[in-house]
């Protein structure tokens, strides 16, 4: 089975998700007959896999707890033309899947959001207003610091690319995956595009397993994590910057005192004034070096991202 002649799959990650996983199974299938579904449960202590095998998907146990564990595990072990990645929860809406993945064939991008649109008489039971703060605080934070044009940086519904997921090297263990992901389609300048859907309310009776504050605060720890790793100069520049400032604003009243008296009195604080401006060389000298080694990785993830052969569909001309 194909759609527009393109192998699709559906990779759901889930976790304790027994109550909403039939309906996501049954509404991708009716939107997309042609779809392959492959469930990966995330070592769930509900009937979760057993319901989902009942609906004839394809079932994987990730023992490793954590959504980056279970995309990492989805990204190597499905193959297909075109990936949906979509929650197990039942509140992405299974009937947008033809629009993100006709944008994504197109378009020729490789990787398509489904920026979250919440109706009115749903917003807080599907969206809480904190949730929604955080999102944009979030994804502006990760537009300011690498750029791009994303609303919904923090969408667990995406359409991906073969050679996008196949050189993806997922790292994130738990929900700061989805900044990753959008990290590395910025970082190598991968053509994307986002299409807003409906996003509505969990099903009677499912939890949902996000943390606000602490979910929150990792997804953070992230974005500095990648900043460090991908923006080396930036960062030690920045840090070399106000080591510098410390150390001139310490020894500027030793000169003062020196022109006035003749006299260098306090030597303690010239000590550390030297050492403080020596650190901050080193930081300068560190990025610099650093920067090289980031350049280099970029060159190797390229190099993986174009070694995926383009499928003659996607070739233009043809």
């Amino acid at each position: 089975m194909s759609y527009r002649d393109l192998r699709v799959a559906l990779i759901v990650p889930c976790y304790n998700e027994e109550i909403a996983i039939a309906q996501v199974i049954r509404g991708f299938r009716e939107a997309m007959p042609g779809i392959e579904i492959f469930i990966f449960d995330n070592h769930s202590s509900d009937s979760t896999p057993v319901v989902a095998r009942s609906e004839n998907a394809h079932v994987v146990t990730v023992p490793l707890r954590g959504k980056g564990n279970v995309v990492r595990r989805m990204f190597a072990d499905v193959d297909a033309d075109i990936f949906v990645m979509v929650d197990g929860d039942g509140t992405y809406c299974a009937s947008s899947v033809t629009r993100l993945v006709d944008k994504l064939i197109d378009e020729r991008l490789d990787m398509v959001v489904g920026a979250r649109q919440t109706p009115q008489d749903v917003a807080d039971s599907a969206y809480r207003r904190g949730h929604q703060l955080g999102n944009r605080m979030l994804t502006q934070s990760v537009l300011k610091i690498f750029g791009g044009g994303f609303t919904d940086m923090l969408s667990g519904y995406r359409v991906f690319s073969k050679r996008y997921v196949k050189s993806f090297p997922a790292l994130s263990k738990g929900f700061e995956i989805e900044t990753e992901l959008t990290v590395h389609a910025l970082e190598l300048r991968m053509p994307f595009g986002e299409v807003m859907t409906p996003y509505g309310a969990r099903p009677e009776g499912s939890e949902s397993k996000l943390s606000t504050y602490r979910d929150g605060l990792r997804i953070l720890k992230t974005i500095v994590r990648l900043y460090v790793s991908e923006r080396p100069f930036s960062f030690y520049s920045i840090c070399a910057l106000l080591m510098a400032l410390f150390s001139v604003l310490i020894t500027i009243p030793v000169i003062i005192e020196f022109f006035g008296t003749g006299l260098v009195p306090r030597f303690p604080t010239i000590i550390l004034s030297t050492a403080i401006m020596i650190c901050a060389l080193l930081s300068l000298f560190s990025g610099l070096i650093l920067d090289n080694v980031t350049r280099g990785r970029h060159e190797m993830k390229c190099l993986a991202y174009l070694a995926v052969p383009l499928h003659k569909r996607d070739v233009p001309g043809d």
